[in-house]
């Protein structure tokens, strides 16, 4: 469905493998895909933070062979 946008549009940064799309899409797929693990608080960002965490455990035990498959998207 087209979009009329009343007014500016400012793209501070695109870094990696960012994606900037204006208009229509059918569809948009990631070009590289990566898991990370990290415990309660861990992924946390910006200015005067305070978390305060008791007990953490992170799990990791993952049962799939294959999360995304992205080999036909580069």
């Amino acid at each position: 469905m087209p979009a009329v946008i009343m007014g500016g549009i400012k793209v501070t940064s695109v870094s990696g493998n960012g994606t900037v799309n204006m208009g229509d899409v059918l569809q948009i797929t990631p070009k590289s895909t990566t898991k990370a693990y990290s415990g309660a608080g861990g992924g946390n960002t910006g200015d005067f933070l305070q978390t305060n965490t008791v007990f953490s455990v992170t799990n990791t035990f993952d049962s799939s062979l294959k999360d995304n498959v992205n080999a036909g998207n580069n």
